[in-house]
């Protein structure tokens, strides 16, 4: 590409009062070759207009030098022209404080502003148009695996949009567990009714449509691929059958957790009227509410709720809806005998939103709610500390104990006895959910490097960035949907079905473009790889968050660029940096790092260099800056893909060129990870503990280099960050290798 570069120079938001322009647009002409051109507001109607005028001039490299790249992002969005914002109003003038007739400060900014223009151009310089990555016979067709209320709900959702699904169900019959239930607890007004659980409709409407190619007592042997070029074998009833799918919904739902590793003091295994709240849906289903133990009228009978939920020994969290189909069940038996006595004994109540009105009927029903930490289960009785009166109850005379055991997703781990023990108390240390690479039994069947399956979090659950994507997961282009992502009832799993299929259409179109898929979803961009000087040192593909690199028998790495999200950990990782972006580069950022001007020491001016994630750091910066927050003229911020990114050749570049500090600062990671890239955060943690090592030995103080987790909404804390990093720095005063 011939490039025709242009340097347009905003003087608006107060741009031109604070600095002097003039000296811009001649650094912009003599050192890198750029026309200058100043406007009074490029961002308006006028200056959008000037923008294009040049554009269809022959303009094509663009560097507009005006608010943040997070402003106007629409606005200054020119298909096929490269464009490189450099931030002169929140990260130079607003951020900066210049008393009336301190020429010094207004140098230091001037400064500021200048290095801005010399990193934004050097960058631009390097860059070369992205191209989008396409591959042949690309599909747009959705693979569903499972057929429950998630996966047809799913499935019609993505078909009523024009979209071809294939379905598989491993069972011989589509209902999932909502098949095996009589009836539902109530989603629309008044609340208070249970209802049909419409699975026939579902199911029915699944077999009508055109779009739904339906497999049962299926499995998948094999998914090959990534994006858009998903190659699905399907094994069902003895034959294979292969399918190219764009994107993959997972809706393999849950099971109950197993009753034989409740406590013994619940009773089950040792009382035959002692059950699980499945048998006794089963036993509803089946038309019969009877003794188990001799087959007699149930006239008393009592629930216990969270039977292995909320305890770290069995299932560390509440799986939301046993309460609700304890009253469900309860309403079962007083339709079965009126004069029933119910009790439900329960440590929370928890019944949300409009279920609180299905609380109230039950409560009116005459079931008596009994509040209980401890319960000790007997042949027909039950010993609980009731909370409310404080004293020991005792209820007799049951016929019927039904224990609320929890939801398990289809992917948990399946783990022996011994391991099982062994984890017991690592178990008891952790409470919050951890991502974790550990992965269930074949259900996908992936021909990822990483693994074969989606995955998990700490309790078995498909993986994912809860905090900011609830339908994404470590495999680009699959989505998990109800109870396999996390416990829900029947509504939130429609919901989520809902969520999970329009997440899928956006995957398939975006992959027919090539472009990236969250949260780069703007990005043409793919990695490329120099395997001339590659080494095999398998760093890309055991970092990359997303398994987007296989390896070969020789462990030379297999880009599958549809899966890939263009993060740049890969390009962070590799000691040989053989894998750049046309837009994004080791090369790009070490010329920004390099074109930087550092003062003497003697001038007594230091220079600290922040890498920072353009996913939360860097927004958090603007927007303290857009707040009024100010700090030190002395600090430049490169924005990074994701911190995971960073390779230690910059850190060296840093230190080399005479600056005195090195800040990073990436999103949160650890049990509720917020970082878009899963793990580059922790990565660059990781990175710069091994280079703490090196700048001991070359007699650098550690302290000259920080990692800060910051979060987008961390804009108050930021400027306190930067001001203690800047103390930090004068108390072990200037780099040595300063001017050398």
């Amino acid at each position: 590409m011939e490039k025709k570069k242009v340097c347009y120079i905003c003087a608006g938001c107060g741009i031109s009062e604070a600095l002097d322009v003039e000296a811009l647009s001649t650094l912009a002409g003599d050192d890198f070759g750029y026309e200058a051109k100043t406007h009074q507001a490029l961002c308006s109607k006028e200056g959008v207009e000037f923008l294009k005028s040049e554009i269809a001039a022959g303009s094509n490299c663009l560097a507009i030098a005006a608010c943040s790249p997070r402003a106007m992002y629409d606005l200054f969005d020119f298909p096929g022209v490269l464009v490189e914002r450099i931030n002169l109003r929140e990260q130079v003038v607003w951020c900066t404080e210049v008393p009336e007739g301190d020429e010094d400060k207004k140098q230091d900014r001037q400064m500021l502003a200048e290095d801005y223009f010399r990193m934004g151009l050097s960058k631009l310089d390097k860059m070369e148009p992205p191209e989008p990555w396409l591959e042949e016979n690309m599909s747009k067709r959705i693979l569903v695996v499972g057929g429950g209320k998630s996966g047809l709900t799913a499935s019609l959702e993505a078909a009523k949009a024009g979209y071809e699904v294939v379905l598989v169900e491993k069972e011989a019959e589509l209902g999932g567990f909502v098949a095996r239930c009589k009836m539902s607890t109530p989603v629309k007004a008044p609340y208070r009714d249970l209802e049909p659980t419409g699975i026939e409709e579902l199911i029915e409407a699944a077999k009508a449509s055109d779009k739904i190619e339906i497999f049962t007592g299926a499995s998948i042997s094999q998914i090959n691929g990534g994006p858009g070029v998903f190659d699905v074998a399907i094994s069902a009833n003895g034959s294979s059958e292969e399918r190219r799918c764009g994107a993959v919904i997972q809706a393999t739902g849950w099971k109950p957790y197993d009753p034989k590793k409740l406590p013994k003091e619940l009773g089950y295994g040792q009382f035959p009227n002692v059950i699980t709240n499945v048998e006794f849906e089963d036993m509803v289903k089946a038309g019969q509410i009877k003794r188990p133990s001799d087959g007699g009228q149930v006239k008393t009978a009592a629930f216990i709720q969270c039977a292995g939920s909320r305890d770290k020994k069995h299932l560390p969290y509440c799986s939301a809806i046993c309460c609700q189909v304890s009253m469900k069940q309860a309403a079962y038996l007083r339709e079965y005998n009126l004069e029933c006595n119910i009790y439900i004994v329960y440590r929370d109540v928890r019944t949300p939103g409009q279920f609180e009105e299905f609380y109230r009927r039950t409560q009116e029903d005459g079931t008596v709610f009994i509040r209980a930490e401890n319960k000790r289960v007997g042949d027909g009785f039950i010993e609980a500390d009731d909370e409310v009166l404080g004293e020991t109850v005792k209820i007799e005379n049951l016929d019927l104990i039904v224990l609320a055991t929890g939801m398990v997703s289809t992917t948990e781990p399946v783990v022996e006895e011994a391991a099982e023990e062994a984890a017991e108390e690592k178990k008891e240390e952790a409470e919050e959910p951890k991502v974790i690479d550990q992965y269930g039994p074949p259900i996908l069947n992936l021909n990822y490097r990483q693994g074969g399956e989606m995955p998990l979090l700490k309790d078995g659950f498909v993986d994912s960035n809860f905090i900011c994507f609830p339908y994404e997961t470590r495999r680009t282009g699959i989505y998990a949907c109800g109870p396999v992502r996390r416990p829900m009832g029947t509504a939130a799993a429609a919901e989520d079905a809902t969520g999970a299929a329009m997440k899928a259409i956006q995957a398939v179109e975006v992959a027919s473009v090539g472009r990236a898929l969250h949260p780069r979803a703007w990005d043409f961009s793919y990695p490329e790889f120099a395997m001339q000087r590659c080494t095999q040192c398998k760093r890309c593909t055991e970092e990359c968050p997303f398994g987007a690199i296989n390896e070969d028998e020789k462990a030379n790495p297999l880009p599958q660029r549809t899966r890939c999200r263009r993060c740049g950990v890969c390009m962070g990782a590799c000691p040989e940096r053989i894998i750049s972006f046309k837009n994004y580069s080791v090369g790009m950022v070490g010329d920004m790092v390099k074109s930087i001007e550092v003062p003497e020491e003697e001038e007594e001016k230091p220079r600290v260099i922040a890498f920072v994630c353009e996913n939360d750091a860097y927004p958090a910066l603007d927007m303290a800056a857009m707040k009024g927050h100010k700090w030190s003229p002395f600090i430049r911020f490169v924005p990074l893909r994701c911190l995971g990114s960073l390779n230690l050749v910059w850190i060296a570049d840093t230190l080399s060129k005479g600056m005195d500090g090195v800040l990073l600062m990436g999103c949160k990671h650890g049990d509720d990870y917020q970082c878009h890239m899963v793990k580059g955060s922790e990565l660059a943690t990781i990175r710069m503990s091994k280079i703490s090592e090196t700048l001991q030995r070359l007699v650098l103080e550690p302290e000259r280099i920080r990692v800060e987790e910051v979060s987008i909404a961390d804009y108050d804390r930021v400027p306190q960050i930067l001001e203690e990093f800047m103390e930090t720095i004068d108390e072990v005063g200037p780099n040595p290798f300063k001017g050398f």
